[in-house]
């Protein structure tokens, strides 16, 4: 036969003391483990601490509940219940003080012998100890035990119902006459006391919660249920009650106490003990029989007796403080959310219970999560250098770029890379490609081609797939060399073209790269201009570039030795020079260098060296394919490029795909890979067809910018955008928001204005006078009554007739791109939300400038007070 399983109590008193009590009482201390591991029968607890037995207390058996007395002095003071109904005060380890060893051993018995259930100490009246007894049919179950009494006879009380322990016949240690006798007839299993009153005890009885007042012991107040084991109070919300019943936990509200507020979800098992942690609000945790986890119940919010459906947010979960089956558990009085579990065979788990962490991420990039009572913060350093701007977040990149104004500027599109930082190729990339489309777009429509703008922003791909004029083969020799020799170099339309988008060649017929050449020297590029001379069949040039470039400043001597080589060049398959470049190109740490001898030792048409260096520019490789690639070459490899840069998210393949359905695929790649919406959005913008801009996944980066904007509170940013976006995209222009409408027929005063037909009839008949582009209108143009007065200047409020916008439809955008005014701001009409009174917005500026109150008599309203917009502040308005 099993004995009784164990129960934990923490010391009220002291932080690192417990005791186990099951057949017998045993005191522990906990410490760290490395204060305690060279002692002798230390218990390891975890990996940081380990109890020692410190006492051991066995003169009480038959033990059912134990209760710790909750005041420092006496310490160590129990009461023990038994299974004879006595309750005995008992104690761990000697005590000098005078008053505990009076109280030693002194037992309080009732009348009538049966199980002693449960005990509960009075937490303020500390004298004060309530035992919850079985029913008895002619006694109470409630009993209510002053410690601090005696035991004197009375006459009332009968001689044969004095019972005293067999021994004891000392006056002093047997008391048999309680406090307050509650429950008669009845059984009682759970007590605690009401912290918000001293006199409130909450008992559950046999079948029902009952609340005794001890002020008037003939009432109570009590609530039906099954509920009524392991009664406990909330240490943080005094009316919140918990109580189970086999499987199921009810939650209590005592200012509502007709029915539970809440009710857990019901465990297959019977629940073994409740209890709330004293160290965190809401959070109670159960155990179940023969159960190795605690199930914990966050509650996150207080319930309410207001309404029959206001039910706590709760927040299941299960923890495993160890691998055996829990006997039982005691939450930390004092260290957070700290808990020491106990096995059947008094195996003992110390256990922390980690707090769900609930991480905010703002705007700024900051991070702050919560864990327990302690909030952290993580902010991102701001490092200096190339290094550090590449690897901090995209939002923080976003960021900057939107005080920089990036993106919008349309004339020099080119210069958007620069205003992104200048240090990401692909960014550099993407806005030299969209300047070229632009550039080349606009030079078309000089020419009276329009059939040329969709093709130009469809991208090569389609430029070289839509060839019509037919393609012709040209031999040129090399510039330079001393043995020359004949290379087959295609040209067309389509492909000069193309050669445009790269930024090799500027418009017109004749293919000069000699610009282009100029602007790599000036940037430094002097492997990249050396090359892109090599693939023009002038090896001159490229060995002149070398050497400008070695004889520059801080240059690389290393580019001598390259044209050294270079100068060599000869056309002969066999010769040593051929076999050299071919072993040796692979060493060279510049791709370009590697690119050129690659070119040099390659078969005719067979250019895999130079086509597949990943290293090298896509707009470079494309270029040097339209040069040297037959048409049955040239739309194969184009094609092959475009779905690595696609599955890339390459922005260099937008130069490939153009601003098409592919350019969409390819960016969603992009911002997949960096989440860069910013780019994406301004990029799709700047010339992609109504089709493109409709797509879902564009208007989702687009919006998805705005909400960033707005979270940024980047305000003016997010107007300038939508006034950019409006520009270039007809089709987002919003209507108009905001309107003045007539009192009287509620008509719009300005779409009036505009769609009434004059039918022959002057401006007088509308209260104009004079001159229609000076006159201002002063009554409504749809029912003619007169406008509301200024009530400064007493004159009817109105705007020009000539200004009015629109066609007279009220469900038309209005043309938000040109630069069109109703009237000045000193004329708009401006009125007070909470008194109705208004004018002119220059003169109720002029008046509230040196005047707190409403200008209309006996009118107290300050209404420039009330305006609370004032106090926002954008962050974008430094």
């Amino acid at each position: 036969m099993s004995g009784p399983k164990p129960d934990i109590l923490w010391s009220p008193h002291h932080v690192d003391r417990y005791v186990i009590c099951d057949s017998e009482l045993s005191l522990y201390r906990i410490e760290s483990l490395g204060s305690t591991e060279a002692k002798a029968g230390a218990v390891p607890l975890s990996e940081e601490t380990a109890a020692t037995l410190l006492a051991i207390n066995s003169d009480t058996p038959y033990m059912k509940c134990v209760a710790w007395y909750p005041k420092h002095e006496p310490e160590c003071l129990l009461a023990v219940g038994q299974a004879n109904g006595r309750v005995v005060l008992t104690s761990l380890g000697q005590s000098h003080n005078s008053k505990c060893k009076e109280l030693m051993g002194k037992e309080f018995v009732p009348k009538h012998a049966r199980q002693c259930n449960t005990l509960a100490w009075n937490p303020v009246d500390s004298n004060w100890l309530a035992a919850g007894l079985d029913k008895h049919r002619a006694d109470f179950s409630v009993l209510i035990w002053d410690i601090s009494s005696k035991f004197t006879p009375e006459a009332s009380v009968p001689a044969e119902k004095i019972r005293l322990s067999s021994g004891d016949t000392d006056s002093g240690v047997v008391v048999t006459k309680p406090l307050y006798e509650l429950g008669q007839n009845d059984a009682c299993l759970s007590l605690c006391w009401l912290p918000r009153d001293q006199k409130l005890l909450l008992a559950g009885m046999h079948r029902n919660l009952a609340i005794f007042d001890l002020r008037n012991t003939s009432q109570k107040m009590f609530v039906n249920t099954k509920a009524i084991q392991g009664v406990t109070v909330d240490p943080y919300f005094h009316d919140r009650v918990a109580s189970f019943f086999e499987g199921q936990v009810a939650i209590w509200d005592l200012r509502k106490f007709e029915k539970p507020v809440l009710t857990l979800s019901e465990q297959p098992k019977p629940l073994t003990k409740v209890a709330w942690c004293p160290t965190r609000t809401g959070l109670l945790a159960t155990l179940t029989r023969d159960s190795d986890v605690v199930r914990l119940y966050d509650m996150q919010h207080t319930p309410t007796p207001i309404g029959d459906e206001t039910e706590p947010t709760i927040i299941e979960r299960c923890v495993q403080p160890c691998e055996t089956i829990i006997g039982s558990f005691a939450w930390h009085p004092s260290a957070q959310n700290r808990m020491v579990v106990v096995s059947p065979n008094r195996g003992m788990t110390d256990f922390t219970v980690f707090e769900r962490i609930s991480l905010a991420w703002s705007s700024g990039t900051s991070l702050v999560w919560a864990c327990g009572r302690h909030l952290y913060e993580c902010s991102e350093e701001c490092g200096a250098g190339a290094a550090a701007a590449a690897e901090r977040d995209v939002a923080t990149k976003m960021r900057e770029r939107a005080q920089s104004r990036y993106g919008h500027d349309t004339v020099q599109v080119w210069k958007n890379h620069v205003l992104a930082g200048g240090n990401d190729p692909q960014l550099k990339s993407l806005w030299y490609t969209l300047h070229f489309m632009k550039q080349y777009t606009e030079d078309q429509e000089h020419k009276q081609q329009g059939n040329k703008q969709p093709l130009l922003y469809s991208g090569i791909k389609n430029i070289v797939k839509s060839s019509t004029s037919g393609t012709t083969e040209s031999r040129r020799c090399w510039s330079g060399s001393e043995r020359p020799a004949e290379v087959v170099r295609y040209l067309s339309e389509e492909r000069g073209l193309a050669l445009q988008l790269c930024g090799w060649i500027r418009c017109g017929p004749d293919i000069n790269v000699e610009p282009f050449l100029k602007s790599l020297e000036q940037e430094g590029e002097w492997e990249r201009a050396a090359a892109v001379a090599l693939f023009n069949l002038d090896i001159r040039r490229a060995i002149q570039i070398l050497h400008k470039g070695a004889s520059f400043d801080k240059g690389d001597l290393n580019l001598n030795v390259v044209a050294m080589a270079l100068s060599g060049y000869t056309d002969e398959k066999s010769s040593l020079w051929r076999e050299m470049c071919s072993s040796l190109r692979l060493q060279l740490s510049n791709p370009y260098l590697c690119v050129m001898f690659a070119f040099l030792t390659s078969e005719p048409g067979a250019y895999d060296g130079v086509l597949y260096e990943s290293r090298v520019a896509v707009r470079d490789r494309v270029a040097f394919a339209c040069m040297f690639l037959s048409d049955s070459q040239l739309p194969r490899y184009i094609d092959k490029l475009t779905n690595e840069m696609k599955e890339a998210g390459n922005l260099e393949g937008i130069l490939l795909t153009g601003l098409t359905k592919d350019g969409v695929d390819l960016m969603e790649s992009y911002v997949d890979r960096t989440g860069d919406v910013q780019t994406a959005s301004f990029c799709m913008l700047k010339g992609s067809s109504g089709e493109v801009l409709k797509d879902p996944r564009v208007q989702c980066w687009i919006e998805n910018y705005r909400n960033l904007l707005d979270a940024w509170s980047f305000w003016h940013k997010r107007a300038e955008f939508d006034i950019h976006r409006s520009k270039l995209d007809p089709s987002s222009k919003p209507l108009a928001q905001v309107f003045v409408s007539c009192n009287f027929c509620g008509k719009s005063i300005s779409y009036s204005c505009s769609s009434m037909p004059h039918q022959g009839r002057g401006f007088s008949q509308y209260g104009v006078s004079g001159s229609p582009t000076k006159s201002k209108v002063t009554s409504c143009p749809g029912c003619r009554k007169p406008l509301p007065r200024c009530a400064l200047c007493l004159m009817n409020m109105g705007t020009p007739v000539s200004s009015c916008p629109g066609t007279g439809k009220s469900d038309e955008k209005v043309d938000l791109s040109k630069d069109k005014k109703l009237a000045q701001f000193n004329n708009w009409f401006t009125w007070c939300h909470n008194c109705r009174h208004g004018g002119h917005a220059g003169h109720m500026l002029n008046w509230f400038s040196d005047h707190s109150e409403c200008p209309v008599s006996a009118c107290t309203c300050r209404c420039m007070q009330l305006d609370t917009t004032g106090n926002l502040v954008p962050s974008d308005s430094s």
